[in-house]
């Protein structure tokens, strides 16, 4: 394009230009929203009209403070292309952007990214983001003097202050009201909440760079060994994305637990509640001391966790294998084995399965055959959006299926038998690792742990995956699949465990991943103060 055939802009009149494309372009998802709750008729007409001249002087005062003649056409590019890809996520998946989903997607491996890109993101990104971009860099804008930019900026400011003034006064009393009630829809403006959540996440990052104190747990953690007593072998698998509801124990109208439904001992838990609704916040948070409410990110990466409490035992060996990018900081000072390649893992096709964790176990479960273990399996699971990668032939059960990353492009019925079909593969999984446990009873006391990350939305009103704030977040997301099963004679602080009270409990009561922390140490008959009984699920069933 030739610059000779453009007008010449000011900086300013570049940014309100963008400015307005951004709010036209980028809230499909938050007008939409608005509407579900504001009928559009009467009054309402007028709060509604608002809406898009609010967010254009947010956008106009955003890019004026921050506009110069080396920053104008930067911040422009880049704010027009990430807002692109935030408006394919939002409307296709209905996710937030929030600090939490910008930690995550910072976490997350080569091989996890690429199973979100997809030709429709492509296309989001070329047209609403790059093309747009390359007519901010091709566009001639004319810079003048500093007090010339001085003073249009100032001007600018002025009128954007005088229009808010005169909005506050016919409408301040809807918008009182507005966000007091609908607080959560603010999430889905573009491109100023993930602007603000890039900022709060670069502040608290830079809080946490320094060098900090390790809090230190349980250095007074010691394994009670009784007289006769075998030691102990619990598997704790740490699942993805489990829902409550589509797990056949639960009475889904699908019988997706067939393995599990016929094992004698399993104990299933009702009602069974995630710290949070991200891989990221869930798995250190099963791990930590502090629970959902207390639980921070921030300190607890500078803080033991139940691992390094059984640590300090010096009696209980531990063994992580993870097959789901990585442990989450949980195993930063133990270490940790990754198999999601064929390095490590021997069960892999177009991926790695889950089952691969299960084999070579020899050298772990037969050496120091006087110690307690704990073998930690961080699944791959029901990990979306590509539900009909995580399953192997035999388990393609629910037909037809989702074969697509861009979940609204298939029917609801494809992508909940695509990942139906994944809840059939975690129930088999199980069963394996209960047939492990069962061959090694004559040596050990064994059981197994199993809950869930997080659950995942199926399409269920147009949200999919995981990952929306608590707060905001459907059940689907925060209610999960979790089980245990013992092995015969299986003791629980010297008493033999009534497992029939258990079921009963787990049928009735409320629990939640802030009980994993003492309820592992309680099976592995740790002493320390950092136990709370109260908090141990087994001893809420005697």
């Amino acid at each position: 394009m030739n610059k000779k055939f453009l007008k010449p802009l000011t900086q300013i009149q570049l940014i309100l230009i963008v400015s307005a494309y951004l709010v036209v372009a980028g809230n499909y998802t938050f007008f939409t929203k608005v509407l579900e709750v504001i009928p559009p008729h009467g009054i309402n007409l007028l709060y509604l009209a608002s809406m898009p001249i609010l967010l254009f002087i947010i956008n106009v005062a955003f890019f004026t403070l921050l506009s110069s003649r080396y920053t104008t056409k930067p911040l422009l590019i880049f704010v027009l292309i990430v807002s692109a890809s935030v408006s394919y996520f939002m409307n296709s998946y209905q996710v937030v952007i929030d600090r939490g989903m910008i930690r995550s997607a910072l976490e997350t491996n080569v091989h996890e990214a690429l199973g979100l890109f997809n030709f429709k993101m492509l296309l989001y990104t070329f047209f609403l983001g790059i093309v747009p971009a390359w007519l901010v860099y091709k566009a001639p804008v004319v810079y003048r003097p500093w007090k010339t930019e001085l003073w249009a900026k100032l001007k600018t400011l002025g009128i954007l202050l005088l229009v808010t003034g005169i909005l506050a006064y016919f409408t301040g009393g809807f918008y009182a009201s507005f966000f007091r009630e609908h607080r959560p829809l603010k999430n889905y403006t573009n491109p100023y909440y993930w602007i603000k959540s890039t900022v709060s996440y670069v502040k608290h990052s830079l809080r946490r760079s320094g060098p900090k104190k390790l809090r230190v747990l349980g250095t007074d953690a010691r394994v009670i060994h009784r007289e006769g007593e075998k030691p102990k072998l619990i598997v704790y698998v740490v699942g993805e994305a489990t829902r409550w509801d589509h797990f056949g124990l639960n009475g889904y109208t699908r019988d997706t637990t067939p393995k599990l439904a016929k094992t004698e001992g399993v104990v299933n838990f009702n009602d069974f509640r995630s710290c949070g609704t991200l891989t990221a916040h869930s798995v250190p948070c099963m791990f930590s001391i502090d629970g959902r409410s207390r639980y921070n990110r921030d300190r607890e990466e500078h803080s033991e966790n139940l691992m390094d409490v059984l640590a300090h035992t010096g009696a209980i060996d531990l063994l992580w294998r993870d097959n789901n990018s990585d442990p989450k900081g949980v195993m930063k000072r133990l270490g940790y084995v990754d198999f999601m390649s064929p390095e490590n893992n021997p069960v892999c096709d177009s991926e790695c399965r889950d089952e691969g964790m299960l084999k070579n176990l020899e050298g772990f479960l037969d050496r120091n055959v006087t110690h307690d273990k704990l073998l930690v399996l961080h699944q791959m699971g029901s990990h979306g959006p590509e539900y009909y990668k995580r399953y192997t032939k035999e388990f393609f059960r629910y037909k037809p299926v989702c074969r697509s990353n861009e979940l609204g492009s298939c029917t609801r019925d494809e992508v909940v038998n695509a990942y139906d079909n994944t809840v059939l593969h975690t129930d088999a999984f199980l069963h394996d690792v209960i047939d492990l446990l069962k061959k090694y009873e004559k040596r050990y006391q064994v059981a197994l742990v199993y809950v869930a990350d997080h659950g995942e939305s199926l399409g269920e009103h147009g949200i999919y995956l995981h990952g929306l704030p608590y707060m905001i977040a459907p059940e689907a997301q925060k209610h999960v699949a979790a089980v245990m099963w013992f092995g015969p004679g299986f003791k629980h602080r010297g008493e033999d465990l009534n497992v029939t009270a258990l079921q009963r409990l787990a049928r009735s009561k409320r629990f939640s991943q802030d009980n994993l922390f003492s309820t592992i140490l309680g099976l592995l008959d740790v002493n320390t103060s950092v136990y709370d009984p109260k908090m141990d699920i087994l001893n809420a069933s005697e």
